[in-house]
């Protein structure tokens, strides 16, 4: 999501008796008219541009998963709950820097349906969008993993972030199909949910505490992101190809799973599936149906 590009025109922004420029959050009807705004503005964003904010989204969450992964390597003695809680607050840095920054990921990209299914946006439109977000945000994502590879800094912790990486890896290529498309389902839907609470923010500070919650509600849960496995699981599958840190590492998990193979049946490919369900249909299809469809009197405002 692109956040120079998240406020729509001055009249757009004044609906629902809110004066363009204020300071109260938008309420929903007024959310929903922008989110419409945003999808057609995404949809016509020349191929380059799109690309290149993809590229970036990419990175962006690569980095929150660096900084998650960091933060809970050698762990061990928190308790589950509390570990997961931390990565997760630690990973939404991914998509505050999407949202402040400015950067086109794949699944906030999902609310373009709204736009597509008020016919401002083509089915052509909406399906090139994600396929150049997609592709980008997956390059960005994998060079951000073999910079990181580079670092070293995988050896950090006496080798704990390396093996933290692995683990992470091996458990995200570890699900059966339809409970990676479920575990993306969800995900999804809390992603696109705190997107969706940005269109309610009138500051930088607003989107930022619309984010934290259902980013780290989603990353304490173990839901999938796409985008984010275009991360992890490469940076495990670069780590298990340093056959010296795997023999100086005895308390690793089973990687005979961890190929290039299962990151794209495995995951990639039922994640992607369930991201694009729990986005499109459950948040953006549904507040799309509230607020936006056709009625005898028009949209409603209330």
């Amino acid at each position: 999501m692109s956040a120079q590009r998240d406020d729509p025109s001055p009249a757009a922004a004044g609906t629902a008796g809110f004066p363009a420029g204020g300071v109260d959050a938008l309420p929903p009807p007024a959310m929903a008219r922008k989110a419409e705004d945003i999808g057609r503005t995404k949809a016509e964003l020349g191929a380059a541009n799109t690309f290149a904010l993809a590229v970036l989204a990419g990175a962006f969450i690569a980095m929150g998963a660096v900084f998650a992964t960091t933060t809970i390597a050698g762990g061990d003695d928190l308790p589950f709950g509390v570990a997961r809680l931390l990565a997760g607050v630690t990973f939404s840095l991914g998509l505050i820097l999407v949202v402040v920054a400015g950067a086109e990921l794949f699944t906030g990209n999902n609310l373009i349906v709204m736009a597509w299914a008020s016919r401002r946006v083509s089915t052509l439109g909406l399906l090139r969008n994600w396929a150049i977000v997609y592709a980008g945000n997956f390059a960005g994502s994998v060079a951000t993993a073999g910079l990181m590879y580079a670092t070293k800094q995988y050896t950090f912790a006496k080798g704990g972030v390396g093996a933290q990486a692995l683990t992470i890896a091996a458990t995200k290529t570890g699900f059966d199909f339809w409970q990676a498309i479920a575990l993306g389902i969800l995900c999804n839907a809390l992603v696109c949910m705190a997107v969706w609470l940005c269109y309610s923010a009138r500051t930088t500070t607003d989107r930022i505490l619309a984010i934290v919650p259902p980013i780290a509600a989603f990353v304490a849960s173990g839901f999938e992101h796409s985008v984010a496995n275009m991360y992890f699981i490469p940076m495990g599958l670069f780590v298990k190809s340093d056959d010296s840190f795997l023999a100086a590492s005895p308390d690793l998990p089973d990687l005979s799973g961890l190929t290039w193979g299962s990151f794209v049946v495995d995951n990639l490919i039922p994640v992607t599936i369930g991201n694009a369900i729990g986005g499109s249909i459950l948040v953006g299809a549904l507040y799309w149906f509230v607020y936006l469809r056709p009625e005898r009197g028009g949209r409603p405002d209330g």
